[in-house]
């Protein structure tokens, strides 16, 4: 027991060095989800001022993720160790440790000891995502959590219901994770040796029920009236479709596009796996709920008109389940110089996106904020930014811990209902010019500092950047992923602004 102990204990430090080194590697934007839905939120908390986006006005978003965060800050502005870096860095490697203990949990379901700790580590897309402050990567982590708590057939551990209790939470905090847990809690009833009926009114809806009331108190008590966010979120995601106002994909996207790019290489050994499950399919109760699990929520998540890469991070652990116990079956018949190849493949086919969406692509708009900071600290009580770029495009006050005047387009969602609707930032981008001169006529102040991508400056250069000169460029993509963002980003600072600056 203890032997078995120290060795999952080394499997789990070799999973925090994985995860802290994607806090190192990965210096890139991949969402505005990642600050405006939790750090944003913790910093105003803690500190008094951030900025938070109409969902946080609509009450449709759990407070429960950026709480967490919150309490970090608390604690560092109590001992007052809130340096910028450390208000940057630290919830990401609370993030990536949760992450991590979600690996080991992995390891210990899946039984595939080597191939377990192998899949998840060099998953690009895990690596990419893990440490970020994502409500999707906490999801994530809950999700992996539970699915090692489930009753599988087979399960050496006694039935339990704290799996339940997770699940209620994972719908309460995010109400999509009830797409992939609706088959597998149906799954769950129909293998209980106890009836669906006396399941039902002994846990499932006496737990349901305890975490509704604390969520709604909890949500309550941060917004300051009382709120049930579960219910505004699908009455804003569903009965009012908000998220068409984001972008819309054809159905096929996460066939076709979304779920591949995620897997990378895994898709090929996970494809395999699914023969094998199909045609012995009274061999593998479990993994047939898995496939039946990952096809329902493919098909819902299809039906809805907005997707997103990160909306099926939370199959990814089922997904790496099936893959691994394919991998760890076909080895004990393989020949060393295949598992080697086999490995190198997968590891090869892996560091190549983890490395260059981690390190390379869309990273101007981080790079920025630390530019942004060795202005403000300056001369805080005069600086103003505004970012003229597609909103939400960088963090904001997470990243720059000065209360310092910002300004940025907005993109609210026609939440009235108003005809021909455009929101601020589809305004700017008709006319740049002509937003400008309505927002800063000739009696109001100029910002002290602009920031925009390069593909901007053509169009403004000959206006209102006639009186402002470029102090600052920082590199963002090679290629990019909209006509509104180009491949650098700027700041341009007022002529009459009076700054110091030092190389």
């Amino acid at each position: 027991m203890r032997a078995q102990t120290f060795k999952n204990l080394d499997v789990f430090l070799i999973l925090v060095g994985v995860k802290l080194l994607s806090v190192v590697v990965v210096q890139t934007y991949f969402v505005p989800d990642e600050y405006y839905q939790s750090l944003e939120v913790a910093h105003k908390f803690a500190f008094g001022y951030g900025h938070l986006t109409w969902e946080w006005h609509q009450g449709i978003r759990s407070y429960a993720y950026p709480l967490i965060f919150s309490a970090f800050y608390k604690i560092m502005k109590v001992l007052r160790l809130d340096t910028p870096v450390a208000v940057i860095f630290v919830p990401r490697v609370a993030q990536a440790l949760l992450s991590a203990y979600a690996d080991l949990c992995f390891y210990k379901w899946s039984g595939t000891k080597k191939w377990a700790v192998f899949i998840i580590s060099t998953s690009w897309f895990w690596f990419y995502t893990s440490s970020r402050t994502l409500i999707n990567t906490f999801e994530t982590c809950l999700t992996v959590i539970a699915l090692s708590k489930f009753p599988w057939i087979g399960s050496k551990e006694e039935p339990s219901s704290s799996f339940i209790w997770l699940v209620s939470t994972l719908f309460f905090i995010r109400p999509t994770s009830a797409i992939m847990w609706f088959p597998l809690c149906l799954y769950h009833i129909a293998i209980s040796e106890k009836s669906g009926v006396r399941l039902l009114i002994s846990r499932y809806i006496p737990i349901s029920l305890i975490v509704l009331v604390l969520s709604t108190l909890l949500d309550s008590l941060a917004h300051g009236s009382f709120i049930v966010t579960t219910f505004n979120f699908m009455k804003a995601n569903i009965w009012q479709n908000v998220g068409t106002h984001y972008g819309t994909m054809p159905w096929h996207w996460y066939l076709s596009i979304g779920l591949p790019a995620v897997l990378g290489v895994l898709i090929l050994p996970f494809l395999m796996a699914v023969l094998v499950i199909l045609k012995q399919r009274s061999n593998h109760p479990n993994e047939l709920a898995m496939l039946g699990t990952i096809v329902f929520s493919i098909l819902i998540l299809s039906f809805l008109a907005h997707k997103e890469f990160r909306f099926v991070l939370p199959l990814l652990p089922i997904i790496a389940f099936i893959a691994s116990r394919f991998l760890s079956a076909w080895s004990r018949k393989a020949s060393m110089w295949r598992i080697w190849m086999v490995s190198i493949i997968i590891f090869v086919s892996n560091a190549f996106p983890a490395y260059y969406m981690g390190v390379n692509h869309q990273r101007g708009t981080i790079d920025v904020m630390q530019g942004l900071r060795e202005i403000a600290v300056k001369d805080p009580e005069n600086v103003s930014f505004l970012f003229l770029m597609p909103c939400h495009s960088t963090p904001l006050y997470s990243h720059l811990h000065m209360n310092v005047s910002t300004r940025f387009l907005t993109c609210n969602p026609n939440l009235n209902k108003i005809s021909n609707y455009k929101d601020e930032a589809d305004h700017f981008y008709m006319n740049p010019n002509n937003w400008l001169r309505q927002h800063y006529p000739p009696n109001k102040p100029l910002p002290s500092h602009i920031i925009c991508f390069d593909n901007l400056v053509p169009v403004i250069g000959n206006d209102i950047l006639t009186r402002y000169e470029r102090v600052k460029q920082y590199f963002h993509c090679d290629i990019s992923v909209s006509p509104r963002i180009g491949n650098y980003v700027l700041i341009h600072e007022r002529s009459d602004f009076d700054i110091e600056w030092t190389t």
